[in-house]
């Protein structure tokens, strides 16, 4: 069937990527093409019948168009466009569209049209898998339909498949090859998947094509900001609130630089902003900067109000956090992954030694840890690859080890200068990667750094957690994931060979740093360098939420934060008494 409904997500931060506001839905038809659409059947509305219907569509009557299709479905229930119509006037009114869209894909299944606005009303109600499935749908139907292909990249995106996400976009790139709102979303999936320097080109590119796109402008100033850059990043970001003065995206990106809200006059436009209708998605990152200022200026109870509603929020819009599957998978690496299995897979394994891996909890000291090895002029900080996470999955479908560890070292080769000695990959999260690491690469030597388990944690619930962390969002389920980290950790320990895995904790690298630097220096085989010492000067891009904080010298401010929040954190005081410091700072597994 010809007739279709056409949905546009609404430019945010990355033109639908950064979030998805309410997205706009029409008929793209004409009269002469709802008639000659429609199929001869004495079950469908005829010709006289649906002018009136497209007449109330041109003048915008939708709630007279409600009223009228209703009328038409009780004569002709199986009219799949009547439900399209109908899907259009709810829509438009905000009312709940979802059973009207299910409908016309049921009746009409080979309409693109119609399962791309099914994808549009599961992505609006949080239903992110089954919008992909509709998204799909719509792209086996039209294969080279931009649209479907943007929103299905928009929905992978914010289920954390980031590589999925971007071919989808690429596609659709290919397509539209002048659309600056894709050469925007590009930018963000790059930056995700910790190519800064191609995510910056797209950045540019948009804005070639529209320089007054705001949300590639916060993109490019992020970029800066990872740079070092912070002057022309506010520079960016202050441009982009003239253009824009009330984008949320832009503000809250300004209040993350402490330099910029300095007065006051920053805190009284987060508020104005926020008496203000705002959509949900786009409240939740001026709710973390928010949160940010209070605690700062030690208004630690407005703080956490502003955090909590963030993470309110956040948790409407991300996937459930299933306990029972992290614990589930823990299980099932704890069992198969054990010494026997761990030496003979590593027997086979690639030699080398250029592989470093900084592991744990988000939050953990991970960028620190990295900024500081990255100063040596033998070592290259490739900050956080997603490698090992499709490379499990890989082991799973049955891809030799061997050769996975062939791909990591070609991998590193590329990102790195032949002068490094040593490439760090800190993806926090390798922590349950380590037997396939050393399997793999058994050479390799992994520091794993540890923080008070209630500092971790707080930092989690305070941080912009928006996609791939579900449990991020709430403190109990941060607790739970915190308990399956440590089991994973205590089978490494009792499972890797000696000597391959350095213990290292955040507080003692913040009171000792000259002897933690040494010995993680010296744990991988370099000798000193007092560059290590002054890390916040070493020119390198820092993608991560810690960018400002690696630019600058290290402080204790940052430790025992917890307790200005002790009131609020009941469920996470089990955890308080866990130990997370080496017997003896720096000391090796043995």
């Amino acid at each position: 069937m010809l007739i279709s409904l056409a949905a546009a997500a609404g430019a945010g931060i990355v033109a639908g990527y950064g979030h998805a506001s309410q997205q706009a839905v029409s008929l793209r038809t004409s009269y002469t093409q709802a008639v000659n659409a429609l199929p001869p059947q004495q079950d469908s509305p005829t010709a006289a019948e649906i002018a009136p219907l497209l007449a109330r569509l041109r003048a915008g009557e939708h709630a007279q168009l409600e009223s009228q299709a209703r009328e038409l479905l009780l004569r002709y229930p199986a009219a799949g466009f009547l439900w399209k119509v109908l899907a259009v006037s709810l829509w438009a009114q905000r009312k709940d569209s979802l059973e009207a869209m299910q409908r016309a894909a049921a009746l009409l299944p080979e309409d693109a049209e119609a399962h791309l606005n099914l994808g549009n009303a599961y992505r609006a109600s949080g239903r992110l898998r089954d919008a992909a499935a509709s998204y799909r749908a719509a792209l086996a139907i039209r294969p080279e339909d931009a649209d479907s292909l943007d929103r299905l990249g928009s929905t992978l995106h914010e289920l954390g498949e980031i590589d999925a996400a971007a071919s989808c976009c690429r596609r659709a790139l290919a397509l539209r090859p002048e659309s600056a709102e894709l050469h925007s979303n590009l930018a963000m999936l790059l930056l995700l998947q910790n190519r800064p320097a191609e995510a910056a080109a797209s950045c540019r590119r948009s804005l070639e094509l529209d320089p007054g796109l705001t949300g590639s402008l916060v993109m490019l100033a992020e970029l800066e900001a990872a740079a070092g850059e912070f002057a022309r990043a506010e520079e960016l970001l202050r441009r982009a609130i003239s253009l824009e003065p009330d984008m949320p995206e832009a503000w809250a990106a300004l209040g993350r630089f402490s330099a910029a809200r300095g007065d006051g006059s920053w805190f009284s436009e987060a508020q104005r902003l926020l008496r203000q209708p705002i959509p949900q998605r786009r409240e939740i990152p001026l709710r973390y900067a928010l949160g940010r200022y209070c605690d700062d200026v030690g208004e630690f109870s407005q703080a956490f109000s502003h955090y909590r509603r963030a993470n309110e929020l956040a948790r409407l819009h991300s996937p459930p956090y299933d306990r029972s599957d992290l614990t589930r998978q823990i299980d099932t690496l704890i069992r198969a992954q054990d010494r026997p299995w761990l030496e003979q897979a590593g027997a086979a394994g690639q030699a080398g030694n250029r592989p470093v891996f900084i592991v744990g909890m988000w939050r953990s000291g991970t960028t620190l840890a990295e900024q500081i090895l990255a100063s040596h002029p033998a070592v290259f900080g490739a900050g956080e690859l997603g490698f090992w996470t499709a490379a499990a999955v890989r082991y799973e479908q049955g891809s030799p080890l061997v050769d996975l560890g062939a791909e990591y070292l070609a991998l590193l080769e590329g990102l790195s200068a032949p002068t490094a000695a040593r490439v760090i990959d800190k993806m926090p999260t390798n922590f349950l990667h380590l037997g396939l690491i050393l399997g793999a690469l058994p050479q390799a030597r992994i520091i794993h750094m540890q923080r008070h388990p209630l500092d971790t944690c707080l930092s989690i619930y305070f941080q912009d957690f928006t996609h791939g962390h579900p449990y991020a969002h709430d403190l109990a389920d941060i607790a739970h994931y915190y308990q399956q980290y440590l089991r994973m950790m205590q089978h490494w320990r009792s499972t890797l060979p000696a000597g391959a895995m350095l213990e290292v904790s955040y507080e003692d690298l913040v009171e000792n740093q000259e002897a933690c630097s040494r010995g993680m220096l010296d744990f991988i085989g370099l000798t000193w360098d007092p560059r290590c010492l002054d890390f916040h000067r070493t020119p390198r891009t820092v993608t991560t939420f810690s960018k400002w904080q690696v630019r600058q010298p290290i402080n204790r401010s940052s430790l025992n934060r917890w307790r200005n929040y002790a009131p609020h954190l009941t469920a996470l005081m089990p955890l308080a008494d866990l130990p997370h410091r080496a017997a003896t700072p720096g000391s090796r597994k043995s």
